[in-house]
């Protein structure tokens, strides 16, 4: 008894000397949810490889429920459980809140949905999400890096006027661009780059300034004016009020683009699809009326240098008001969230067929790009030259004299160097004379003279001695096919059919 007395008064004094700090519950009671959650998960993995799945899922729906960030790990292990017992529509609910949380669309490969893999709700997040090629893909890429290369290109063409050029080039970039940027979307190659987001939609309103003051440099020669500038204040207020998005971070445009996406509309569009489409609408058709007017004016005056300028443009013009119309029914469709269809892609379609057009003429037919740009007779391109006026007639005489009475069009081999030649002058001078005085280049003048000859050869072959390609050798061709192709376009009708109306009369 009295030992124990003392061990009293000694436990005592210790707790004066040393007293105990208050137990901190808060503490401990943290340390207890936290042991729990985790207690939980590693149940929940237990019942996971135990293919226990309905519990498993309830378990790692705790796990969720008490954690403040989803965890994708965790939302992957509730998809698969979910498809294990073939409930297509829960494990697709998953599988989007998983790629919300760390989008990697490797997921949808995997094994364990092979369960669910033919359902429709299945095949319905792969189409969303997965990246794939189809036929409207690959003729958008194709087509969009030959618009590129040609606007490359076009730079270095110096036949071209340089305004003419860097308009009809930017004109045919941003088209490429826009087509570059619907195959990202068609694709789902999108939300792997996620600052393609909206990265064509800058250039909305620069598609009709850029026609339009093309059209007035070739048909006008057009000097601009700082005025002029006021047609880019569309532009500066677009980017001005989308610049906020473009400065967000990948993540974030990311984001934007799957929250769009798991509400039923295209990733690739802005909230304000709609206004946007109606202010574009309204800048093509604006422009389009000035550009039609620009049009007709030049061909009522008949300011066209040649055929093939009055057919460029107004295959040009065609384009554009075909693109007009496929742009509305476009506008019409998106604003309805539909991204699918041949009216979808028709609005590309268009795009694509200005592109490979100017493409085809730029290899083809590069002075078109240039216009009809005449002043008093001079040429613009030959602004420059120093061909005096008396010069010019002194060789427009000679060249005639050349044509009519020494006929050296009859010469096979004839070309403008040669033609220089015999004028004693610069291959320059030769065909400034010949586009002054005979409002066509050298080779159509060329063939204007050997149709002619032509003619007169069927007319006074009044026994049909003659074969057509014996006239062909006679006014000069190589071969019976371009004296067919070359006649047919003068005539309208073939040598045969001119030969057989010929010998009627």
């Amino acid at each position: 008894m009295k030992n124990i007395r003392i061990l009293i008064t000694f436990l005592l004094l210790g707790s004066y000397l040393y007293p105990i700090p208050p137990i901190e519950f808060k503490e401990i009671k943290n340390k207890h949810v936290q042991f729990s959650a985790e207690e939980n998960l590693e149940k929940a993995e237990n019942l996971f490889i135990e293919r226990r799945f309905p519990e498993a899922i309830e378990t790692y729906k705790e796990v969720l429920a008490k954690s403040t960030n989803d965890n994708p790990v965790i939302l992957k292990k509730v998809a698969q459980s979910y498809s294990a017992l073939h409930n297509a529509q829960q494990s697709v609910s998953y599988l989007e809140d998983y790629l919300k949380s760390d989008f990697n669309t490797r997921i949808l490969d995997d094994s364990s949905f092979d369960t669910i893999r033919d359902t429709a709700e299945f095949e319905k997040i792969t189409t969303k999400y997965s990246p794939y090629f189809s036929v409207w893909s690959f003729m958008y890429l194709y087509v969009a890096l030959i618009g590129f290369y040609i606007a490359i290109v076009l730079q270095f063409n110096k036949k071209v006027d340089w305004i003419a050029k860097i308009l009809i080039s930017s004109f045919i970039f941003i088209h490429s661009f826009f087509i570059f940027h619907i195959c990202l979307n068609i694709t789902n190659y999108q939300y792997h780059f996620p600052h393609s987001y909206l990265m064509s939609t800058v250039f909305s309103f620069l598609y009709g300034p850029l026609l339009y003051f093309y059209f007035r440099r070739i048909t006008q020669k057009y000097r601009f004016r700082k005025l002029d500038l006021l047609h880019l204040i569309p532009t500066a207020l677009f980017i001005i009020y989308i610049f906020p998005t473009y400065s967000l971070s990948s993540d974030a445009k990311l984001e934007l683009m799957l929250e769009r996406a798991q509400s039923g509309l295209n990733p690739g569009d802005s909230p304000d699809v709609v206004i946007l489409v109606i202010l574009k609408l309204i800048s093509l058709m604006v422009y389009g009326f000035f550009i039609r007017k620009l049009y007709l004016e030049a061909k009522h005056k008949n300011e066209f240098h040649n055929k093939a300028n009055r057919i460029w443009q107004r295959n040009i013009y065609v384009i554009h008001v075909a693109y007009i119309f496929c742009y509305a029914g476009y506008g019409i469709l998106i604003s309805n969230h539909i991204i699918s269809g041949f009216l979808y892609h028709s609005q590309v379609i268009c795009m694509a067929l200005m592109v490979m057009y100017i493409g085809y003429c730029a290899s083809v037919q590069p002075r078109v790009f240039s216009g009809s740009l005449t002043f008093d007779k001079i040429f613009f391109k030959y602004e420059k030259s120093g061909l005096t006026e008396s010069l010019s007639k002194e060789l427009m005489e000679n060249l005639i004299r050349l044509f009519d009475e020494e006929k050296i069009y009859k010469e096979n081999d004839i070309n403008l160097e040669k033609l220089a030649d015999r004028l004693n002058t610069t291959r320059h001078n030769a065909s400034q004379v010949i586009n002054e005085h005979f409002k066509m280049n050298f080779h159509e003048l060329v063939n204007k003279y050997r149709i002619n000859e032509a003619k007169q050869i069927f007319e006074t072959d009044s026994h049909w001695n003659l074969n057509i390609i014996d006239v062909a050798y006679e006014v000069g061709y190589n071969n019976k096919v371009t004296f067919n192709k070359a006649f047919k376009k003068d005539t309208q009708v073939t040598p045969s059919e001119y030969q057989r109306m010929a010998l009627e009369v």
